[in-house]
């Protein structure tokens, strides 16, 4: 193997030959000799690679040649696409090997032609847009083959009539659907069961190891090998399905679902809409009952608030009483049965929560502006995760271009059980120290402080000018993003800056970049989403200023039952958790800077606990190793040479 390896990878060799625009990089042909040692000994092995180190393709040749079944999964849907559709071809075209592939994802990804026939049958949809888009997809789904939603761009991904045409595990009637023989879902996992090698996301990958966990039938075919791109989203992700999860949507849709049908199975029985209002009812007082606009609340504090405990006490009741009618309807129609098994599901999950039968979880709340879910989340999922490592001999590969903290593993391997796994990284070939440079601001009030966001954009217009735009300014939390966003507005005004200024969810977070990518000289406002899988490159990016170290919120109600946890079993919370989460989300922050060997810019850091705390050493050694200064003198010479060069 390590032979073939060497060819494969020469700079006369296949890859180059098919790839545009493709040179050999030490880095890449050591990763890929370690993932193909892994592969062969069924070993686990993390690996982080810098940006620009091509670990795409360093995994994907030693998998297209190991014979064997292989899993990729990827951060997001977007990636995963990426892919499997632009990436995975490239390589199995360059290896010329006879490996077939397959795109696999969540059962809601896929039109539903049960969900989507109801509803249009239904007929009580909110808006003519909704009428419109639901038509539309049932035309798309006479005409395509995959019925990936993905497919019929004429229909936002974010419309409603989609929540009405696909299923979910809860509602999906599986092999009693009358459309089972040519249900999409089905067809996508019968050629991942014949493919070679599947492609599939984190939640889709974590809802199968979840389904197993529990001893129901495999979603995902069993494989020889995985790999786990984007792994640094792994111990998040892991969290959200080891848990458990009650929301006001998924009850809205069991009353919706048990009104819609009631009236294709059982027209006569007047006591299901009724229920079934009860239940909408219950589940709006539920969100009402917590007067929090976007909020994250342990579950005891709100569990001794009267209005909150009688709110759960009335959805209890509804839900059984819910549970009642539909029992005696189930024997009507597979969607009533299916109506039953969910209200029973619901019902006992909310017993659950109430009654705080949970070991090792913490209970809390979330709200939203028109929603609420009650979580039970597991304070560690290191246990359930190493299960899985350990059930069927396999090779695991886990690969991210932030896993480390200084070179140190640690921390990650402890999240989710990898004590053996093997671990390598390499250092991205980009040429930082030439191109690009570390900002650490002077005199800046303490980040938690009221003055600090106006701190924030006063230091940073010159930098703007300087640089003439071509910004991305990163924000801990949208109320620091809005206010910047009103403060650059102001100024940029008052002082005659012409360069269009963006934020965060005046559009999907594609259609921002497009924007920010065609205008050239745009300033874009983002928070959390986009600290990490934004990929500019070349001119239209050449500052990224990051307002705080990313510390998570230290009133979080999970945050703070695991530090609690840490500090009994002798443990330093700060140290052994805070710090190094922080450091892995500021390397993907400054990540979104250089994503080329020809990019250049400046990494702007507003927090004066960066030089202030000895913790700050350890953060900024986690960085790419680019020159650092204090004086704004030497960032506008930076550009100043950029500008005399191009």
């Amino acid at each position: 193997m390590q032979d073939r390896l060497a060819a494969v990878f020469a700079a006369e060799g296949p890859l180059a030959r098919a790839i545009e625009g493709y040179c050999a990089r030490t880095q890449q042909i050591e990763m890929a000799q370690r993932v193909a040692d892994a592969i062969l000994n069924t070993e686990s092995l993390i690996v982080e690679a810098g940006t620009g180190t091509g670990k795409t393709i360093a995994y994907l040749v030693p998998a297209l040649l190991s014979g064997g079944k292989v899993l990729l999964s990827t951060g997001t849907k977007t990636l995963q696409d990426q892919l499997f559709h632009r990436d995975l071809p490239a390589v199995r075209e360059a290896l010329n090997v006879p490996v077939t592939a397959a795109l696999l994802k969540g059962r809601a990804n896929y039109v539903c032609h049960h969900h989507l026939q109801r509803n249009l049958q239904d007929g009580r949809l909110a808006s003519r847009e909704d009428v419109r888009d639901l038509q539309a997809i049932a035309r798309f789904a006479r005409q395509t083959h995959s019925g990936d939603k993905a497919e019929l761009a004429v229909v936002a991904e974010t419309s409603p009539a989609w929540h009405l045409a696909t299923s979910t595990r809860e509602n999906c009637l599986g092999s009693k659907c009358e459309h089972y023989k040519e249900c999409f879902v089905m067809q996508a996992r019968k050629e991942a069961l014949a493919a070679d090698v599947v492609v599939v996301n984190h939640h889709l990958f974590f809802a199968d190891v979840m389904l197993k966990d529990e001893g129901m039938a495999e979603l995902l075919p069993a494989c020889n090998t995985i790999i786990l791109d984007e792994a640094h989203q792994l111990p998040e992700t892991a969290t959200l399905f080891f848990g458990e999860t009650l929301s006001t949507g998924q009850l809205l849709d069991l009353a919706r679902d048990m009104v819609t049908e009631g009236v294709a199975g059982a027209a006569d029985m007047r006591e299901l809409p009724n229920i079934a209002r009860s239940v909408d009812r219950a589940a709006r007082d539920l969100r009402l009952a917590v007067p929090l606009k976007e909020a994250r609340v342990p579950g005891q504090a709100l569990h001794a608030q009267k209005d909150f405990s009688d709110a759960l006490d009335a959805l209890h009741k509804a839900l059984r009483s819910a549970l009642n009618v539909l029992k005696l309807a189930e024997s009507r129609s597979e969607g009533l049965a299916k109506a039953a098994e969910r209200a029973e599901e619901l019902s006992n999950r909310l017993e659950r929560w109430i009654d705080d039968d949970y070991i090792d979880q913490v209970r809390w709340v979330e709200t939203y502006t028109h929603a609420l879910a009650l979580h039970a989340t597991p304070l560690s999922v290191a246990e359930p995760f190493k299960r899985q490592l350990d059930g069927h001999p396999r090779a695991w590969i886990f690969t991210s271009a932030t896993l480390a903290v200084n070179k140190n593993f640690g921390h990650y391997q402890a999240q989710l059980g990898l004590d053996d796994a093997q671990c390598a990284s390499w250092d991205s070939p980009f040429d930082y120290a030439a191109n690009g440079l570390i900002y650490l601001p002077r005199e800046l009030p303490e980040p938690n402080s009221a003055e600090h966001t106006q701190a924030v954009v006063e230091r940073a217009l010159p930098v703007l000018r300087a640089s003439g735009g071509r910004a991305f300014l990163l924000f801990t939390t949208l109320r620091a993003m809005r206010q910047a966003h009103a403060l650059l507005s102001e100024r940029f005004e008052a002082e005659g800056l012409k360069f269009p200024l963006l934020m965060q969810g005046e559009g999907t977070r594609t259609e921002l970049l497009d924007r920010f990518r065609h205008l050239g000289n745009a300033v874009l406002l983002a928070s959390a989403s986009f600290w990490e899988g934004v990929d500019v490159r070349g001119d239209a990016l050449s500052l990224v200023v990051i307002d705080k170290l990313p510390f998570a919120p230290p009133d979080d109600p999970v945050m703070q039952a695991r530090l609690e946890s840490l500090r009994k079993q002798g443990g330093n919370p700060f140290m052994d958790y805070q710090l190094p989460q922080a450091a892995i989300a500021l390397k993907q922050g400054a990540g979104r800077l250089i994503r080329d060997e020809r990019d250049r810019g400046v990494l702007m850091i507003c927090d004066p606990r960066l030089a202030s705390k000895p913790y700050g050493k350890t953060l900024v050694a986690s960085l790419p190793p680019m020159r650092r200064t204090r004086d704004l003198a030497a960032v506008e010479a930076f550009y100043a040479r950029e500008t005399s060069t191009i």
